[in-house]
């Protein structure tokens, strides 16, 4: 029997992996992470989005998962994309950016994939504004990193590689 923490999906993925085939891992960002590179550097780094985008799609060829990338600056395209993703997604890294505080809507789409999801952070929002320190995202998902920079990402595809991992095994 799987038990399940309040308001967490199961880690039974809503999608089933067949042996031999990679689980698909979709990896959202959130508005002006467009912007990587230039953008208050001293606070998000140098590295821009599209490097981000190859290493995670390298580290996911190593892990097995593949992974598919999506950015926007508007709360309807990550909903959309999100609401597209039901039943084809196995697991779910998102840096909802500025969104994280504020949208609810985008919190009741990551609860409907019904997958795993790691919430990520280029910096530790709680060395930041207050206003940062809250996520409306944090009792739904399994997971947050935060304040590694990029590496945050990286690290957000490895505990989905062990959640999927959990996943399979219960479904087993």
């Amino acid at each position: 029997m799987v038990t399940r923490l309040r308001g967490l999906p199961s880690t039974r993925s809503a999608a089933t992996v067949r042996p031999g085939k990679p689980a698909t891992v979709l990896v959202v960002h959130g508005p002006n992470l467009n912007l990587l590179g230039e953008r208050e550097p001293e606070i998000y780094g140098r590295i821009r989005l599209v490097e981000i985008d190859r290493r995670l799609r390298e580290l996911g060829k190593e892990l097995a998962l593949e992974v598919e990338t999506f950015q926007s600056n508007s709360e309807g395209a990550i909903i959309d994309r999100l609401q597209q993703a039901r039943g084809r997604l196995h697991a779910l890294v998102i840096n909802p950016a500025g969104y994280t505080h504020t949208s609810v809507a985008i919190r009741d789409a990551v609860v409907a994939l019904e997958v795993p999801v790691v919430e990520v952070h280029l910096s530790n929002i709680y060395r930041r504004e207050r206003f940062r320190h809250r996520s409306v995202l944090a009792d739904v998902v399994h997971g947050r990193i935060m304040g590694f920079g990029a590496e945050s990402y990286m690290l957000a595809l490895r505990a989905i590689r062990a959640l999927v991992e959990t996943a399979r095994s219960v479904g087993a």
